[in-house]
């Protein structure tokens, strides 16, 4: 796989390794959302920011072959690896790579959009959902779960040295174009695109050790910190005491993680 960064987090194995795992602890809200938003067979489907294609390969099988799944990405790299993957899995899935804001989308094309954390990296995440809505046939549906609260991220008990990581993770992304926050502001820029929201609910995730939900934030401080030493925004001495302090924390009792909080919105164009 190529080296290339669009991403935050980067686009190298142990990256497409984390997204692998992550997807596998939010697969089951992606098919909820899927349910409520009457995602099924013969449909045209946008997955926005599909990176690797993890929510591609799954809406492929469930459009079949009378649908399509347009898998939307800023990665190259992990565009590459969707299409490898699909060579074997046969799945019609169309990849798109570049900038959000340039998609060529006809009107009233797409039965669905589904997004997963890919709003938080632009900027004027407003105007891009409007041209979207544009593109979506009447009637359908538009699903996204974005961060509401990453600053709810937090351990019990707290280790002074975690919370200084965690604090200049979330200064990082603040830091970058785009609001990592996005998902507050949903709900009106679906309001004002002209779509009428059907269901909403919070999605949080606490993380007990050895337990699947755990691993999820334990592989994202295993590879995002890495990269804010490497580009001078975090000392490595910093680093390694905070993940000698969470380490610590799997064995200590009565430890818990509350993962950073988030929204899922479901709209649908009248």
């Amino acid at each position: 796989m190529e080296t290339e960064k669009p991403y935050i987090l980067g686009t190298h194995i142990e990256e497409l390794h984390r997204l692998g795992y992550q997807h596998q602890v939010w697969s089951s809200e992606a098919r909820k959302a899927w349910e409520i938003a009457e995602f099924s067979y013969g449909q045209n489907i946008l997955d926005l920011g599909s990176g690797p294609g993890f929510c591609s390969i799954e809406l492929g099988y469930l459009v079949g072959d009378e649908g399509k799944v347009i898998a939307a990405d800023m990665s190259r790299a992990f565009l590459d690896y969707l299409e490898l993957l699909n060579k074997s899995y046969r799945l019609n899935i169309e990849t798109r790579h570049g900038d959000f804001r340039n998609l060529d989308l006809p009107d009233n094309s797409l039965d669905g959009i589904y997004s997963r954390w890919a709003l938080a990296w632009i900027s004027n995440p407003e105007k891009l959902v409007e041209k979207l809505v544009r593109a979506l046939k009447p009637g359908g549906v538009f699903v996204i779960q974005e961060y509401f609260d990453w600053s709810t991220f937090q351990t019990i008990p707290e280790f002074p040295e975690l919370k200084n990581l965690i604090s200049r993770i979330l200064k990082s992304f603040k830091d970058q174009e785009g609001d990592i926050d996005v998902g507050r502001h949903m709900m009106s820029y679906f309001n004002n695109a002209g779509l009428e929201v059907i269901s909403s609910r919070p999605l949080t995730k606490y993380a007990y050790p050895n337990e699947m939900n755990w691993y999820w934030p334990k592989t994202f401080l295993n590879v995002y910190p890495q990269l804010l030493v490497e580009s001078g925004q975090l000392n490595a001495s910093e680093l390694q005491e905070a993940l000698e302090a969470f380490d610590q924390l799997e064995y200590m009792e009565e430890t818990v993680i509350f993962c950073p909080s988030m929204i899922e919105i479901i709209a649908v164009k009248p």
